[in-house]
């Protein structure tokens, strides 16, 4: 275990773990690339997989957003009130919801939830989808809308009286919120993204930059870049960061090796190349392809780039034993990251799988900072 070195030259803040578990709203899938192998989204679907996340002792789920996906605000409304204690990260897009009836349906949420609400920004993966949903601003005006739209937000959630505002692309005047969050000051915000744009806005406002899966050496550059551009605007310490990664765990590495390979066995090479089409415009999602470029099956050692040939975002897996899959996150730890937001097909199984035989390595290996299911740091 690291006692604190980190990346750009200053100790690793030694903060609380966090495990969060994914939604799978678009359904799920026993194999990748064939629609035989695929599960259709449903309440019976999300009840599994969430039931499975709380008893895993996940904190958190992330409701995405895409065309395939359900609506994620009201699948969230929803599945609150069918779960006990897991809360859910919400994909939220510049432009489509104005931000003052974003803040009241966050604070509304928050308030009927017991604080179990945060936000993740997301500019948009796809050009063609934003045109075809009625957004008609370009990928650099998606963020410059995304900062104004999350200072609106803050601005209303913590002022006391009355909100006047002038921006670029909205205006208040006199508005008045009500209820006001739960959480104080406010609910945390989540951000991902590759570009400049997407680490400034991380660096002025984000409580996490969440790292699709990359090597180790860019994940610790990119982790000294954010924070130094956070130390700017005077959060450098407020700043945390995280992985969105997927697993694959077996018992022994045969076994996982099996399975991921099983998992993509009907890809085809024009699935990849609508793929890549679709998300042509991210940066992201560009660095992911570059690394199956050159790096091939594994940017590292148990980082398997397969699943990246057929989905867009996230798609960079640990495979491995429980050691192994263990060893990559404590490496990802001891550069800094704090947050792990997780998944692998079948949802509900691979959390269950993540639980019994990950989770426990991970506490035993940082002391004090996994909370166990009983809810206590050990």
């Amino acid at each position: 275990m690291s006692d604190g070195g980190g990346s750009g030259g200053r100790p690793v803040d030694r903060r609380r773990l966090e495990f969060g578990w994914f939604l799978p709203t678009a359904g799920d899938a026993t194999t990748l690339g064939d629609r035989g192998g695929h599960i259709p989204a449903s309440l019976e679907l999300f009840d599994r997989v969430i039931t499975a996340a709380e008893a895993a002792g996940f904190e958190y789920l992330l409701v995405p957003v895409n065309t395939d996906c359900w609506e994620a605000w009201v699948t969230a409304a929803m599945m609150i009130g069918r779960s006990r204690s897991i809360r859910m990260l919400v994909a939220a897009r510049p432009g489509y919801i104005a931000p003052f009836l974003v803040a009241k349906m966050v604070a509304t949420f928050d308030q009927l939830s017991n604080g179990r609400i945060s936000v993740n920004l997301i500019a948009g993966q796809s050009e063609s989808e934003s045109t075809a949903e009625g957004i008609r601003a370009g990928k650099e005006e998606r963020y410059e809308l995304m900062a104004e739209e999350v200072r609106i937000l803050k601005t209303l959630w913590t002022s006391r009286g009355r909100v006047d505002f002038t921006g670029a692309f909205h205006e208040l005047s006199g508005a008045r919120l009500v209820p006001r969050p739960l959480q104080q000051p406010h609910p945390r915000f989540y951000l991902g993204g590759g570009s400049a744009q997407a680490w400034a806005i991380s660096a002025e406002h984000a409580d996490v930059h969440l790292f699709w899966g990359d090597t180790y050496a860019r994940i610790e550059a990119n982790i000294a870049t954010i924070r130094a551009m956070a130390d700017e605007c005077g959060r450098g310490r407020d700043i945390g960061f995280g992985m969105r990664l997927q697993i694959v765990c077996r018992e022994t590495e045969d076994a996982a090796w099996d399975a991921a390979h099983a998992l993509v066995a009907n890809v085809t090479e024009r699935h990849t190349e609508r793929l890549r089409a679709h998300v042509a415009s991210s940066v992201a999602n560009a660095r992911v392809q570059e690394l199956a470029a050159t790096h091939g099956e594994t940017i590292e050692d148990n980082l398997w780039t397969g699943i990246t040939r057929v989905r867009p975002g996230a798609g960079i897996a640990i495979v491995g034993d429980p050691r192994q899959c263990a060893r990559v996150l404590q490496r990802y730890i001891d550069l800094g990251c704090d947050s792990f937001c997780l998944s692998g097909y079948l949802h509900d199984e691979e959390a269950t799988r993540f639980a019994q035989l990950v989770r426990p390595i991970i506490a035993n290996d940082n002391p004090g900072r996994v909370v166990t299911l009983a809810g206590h740091a050990r």
